[in-house]
């Protein structure tokens, strides 16, 4: 893999319909919308085609799906849900979408990837492996 993190345009991002209206009225909050994060959020949802929710493809991830992702230098595997803020820990793999992984990952397909600057500094370069859609009870 050549080192064109700088050069290569995003990865094309695919919405439900249910999760852009969603994480709209989330980025309209006055208890998120000055956070550089959600800042973050809204670029991905600008540059993101939106489709009805029957509409989408298996395989992208959304809001409460499973995600498995490995780190492509050092082969680390990582297991987490994307969701809500409020539903954010950390300790058993729930990443908010105002995280900046968790902005990053919003609409991505398995087998796209993404840089993504880990807290240490050190630059991660995830690969999405899978994607499991939510289950039933966390579409609400």
């Amino acid at each position: 893999m050549t080192d064109s993190r700088h050069s290569t345009p995003p990865p094309g991002l695919i919405v439900s319909s249910l999760d852009a209206a969603r994480l709209e009225a989330l980025l309209e909050s006055p208890r998120w919308r000055d956070l550089p994060a959600a800042e973050a959020l809204q670029d991905e949802l600008l540059r993101a085609e939106v489709r009805p929710a029957g509409e989408m493809p298996a395989g992208v991830v959304g809001m409460h799906s499973r995600v498995e992702c490995e780190d492509a230098e050092t082969g680390k595997q990582y297991h987490l849900t994307l969701v809500y803020p409020h539903e954010a820990d950390v300790a058993t793999g729930r990443v908010s979408v105002l995280a900046p992984m968790g902005s990053a990952l919003i609409g991505l397909s398995a087998g796209q990837h993404i840089d993504w600057p880990n807290p240490d500094g050190r630059e991660l370069h995830l690969k999405v492996t899978a994607v499991q859609p939510p289950a039933a009870d966390g579409a609400a």
